[in-house]
């Protein structure tokens, strides 16, 4: 049986084509995959059959009863939410249930930026980020970050140039809290710097807190958006971090005269209504306590990933112990080059994510490299990091013996 032939027929700005899947491989480091025991199975068998029983018979409609911001349960337990631990204040009518954090990123893109328009955004941020405003013509101005993220001087800088030539950024993207790559939290005192340039420059801010919730000490600063004046913040945020990955459900927060050009955009009928029944009952009886112990063993995931890299590469990696999150971002000492790597430790049966899909200056991620820990075993983790230090020490030469060797 002979193939129809679409290959005159794709555009030719598509990216590159998606290899068959074949599983994941032995040591997976790559992903925003979570901790299978943390899936909160029973509550949400529980919850599915409470919600089924009680407005099951809504899911006749789009949009169940609750239109098309989404379920007003599950919107009003996000306003509370972020109201509690953010300082966010807003309302259910100021929440729009999304497909995942990524769909509030697609639609904010949608309506805000085209062909030669400019983005600023942090040098090492979230890869889905960077190819999505790619993709759109968009071109990036990558700012610096430190130890607190987002650099104030830089962005600073950034803004001044660019209005110099006549340019207003479409937006500042910022992930201020457990910040991916990096993890690091963004200071109280540099978020009000940061909002008090964007107010200067009048330009709109985007605030990205999916991982927000993952401190492991449950404390983190108020939002940008709970610090901002006039309404300049978009505020994304996610379930997928917090109970699992595969339910695709996040939340995108803004007023309204901007909401309701997100809402003339996003075209899909609707977000997965049984997945938010579900989730509406669970955040409601469970939220809480399940994301505790998720805390707990992450934090546990985290320090022996740390543990192992020591081990089997000592101080040719150098890398800071995250304070949340469910990834840890290192960089190799010369002469190892992660994109090279990448290539290498997949033959192995590892998985990694090179620095060069995580900055907005490709060359300069070469030595960087993101690794999740939220989903191997402590025992995988170790038995992976093994094998990735033999693999360095093949193809680079470094570690030259395993550090564990000197004790």
């Amino acid at each position: 049986m002979t193939t129809f032939d679409f290959g005159a027929f794709l555009r030719s700005d598509l990216p590159p084509a998606a290899a068959r899947w074949s599983g994941f491989p032995p040591f997976n480091f790559v992903g925003g995959h979570n901790d299978a025991g943390c899936v909160p199975v029973d509550e949400l068998i529980a919850c599915a059959a409470d919600a089924l029983r009680s407005e099951g018979r809504s899911l006749c409609t789009y949009g169940m009863d609750s239109g098309p911001l989404g379920h007003r349960g599950l919107r009003e337990f996000i306003a509370a939410k972020l109201g509690r631990d953010a300082g966010i204040r807003c309302t259910a009518d100021e929440v729009l249930i999304t497909s995942g954090s990524l769909q509030g990123l697609d639609l904010v893109n949608e309506v805000l930026v085209g062909a030669g328009d400019t983005v600023i955004m942090e040098e090492m941020t979230y890869g889905g980020a960077i190819t999505r405003l790619k993709r759109r013509g968009a071109r990036i101005v990558g700012v610096p970050v430190d130890e607190d993220g987002l650099r104030a001087d830089a962005l600073e800088a950034a803004l001044s140039s660019l209005a110099a030539s006549g340019v207003r950024p479409k937006y500042v993207y910022t992930i201020p809290t457990v910040q991916n790559p990096t993890a690091t939290v963004m200071s109280e005192a540099r978020r009000r710097e940061i909002l008090a340039l964007a107010a200067r420059f009048d330009v709109p801010v985007f605030e990205d807190e999916c991982y927000a919730d993952l401190t492991w000490s449950g404390a983190r600063p108020p939002a940008m958006r709970a610090l901002d004046a006039d309404g300049r913040v978009v505020h994304i945020g996610s379930f997928s971090k917090t109970i699992a990955p595969a339910l695709r459900l996040g939340y995108l927060v803004a007023d309204w005269p901007l909401m309701s050009r997100i809402l003339g955009v996003k075209s899909d009928g609707g977000s997965g209504a049984l997945e938010q029944m579900v989730l509406a009952r669970f955040c409601r009886e469970y939220f809480d306590s399940n994301l505790a112990r998720l805390r707990g063993v992450l934090e546990g995931k985290a320090r022996a990933l740390a543990a192992s890299l020591h081990r089997h590469f000592g101080d040719t990696v150098r890398f800071v112990d995250p304070p949340g999150g469910i990834f840890l971002w290192m960089r190799a000492a010369e002469p190892v080059d992660t994109t090279r790597l990448f290539d290498i430790a997949s033959r192995a049966g590892i998985a990694l994510n090179p620095g060069a899909e995580w900055m907005t200056d490709a060359e300069a991620g070469r030595r960087w490299m993101r690794l999740c820990f939220a989903h191997p075993s402590p025992e995988v983790m170790e038995a992976g990091v093994a094998r990735l230090g033999e693999v360095c020490r093949r193809e680079f030469g470094v570690p030259a013996v395993p550090a564990s060797a000197h004790r």
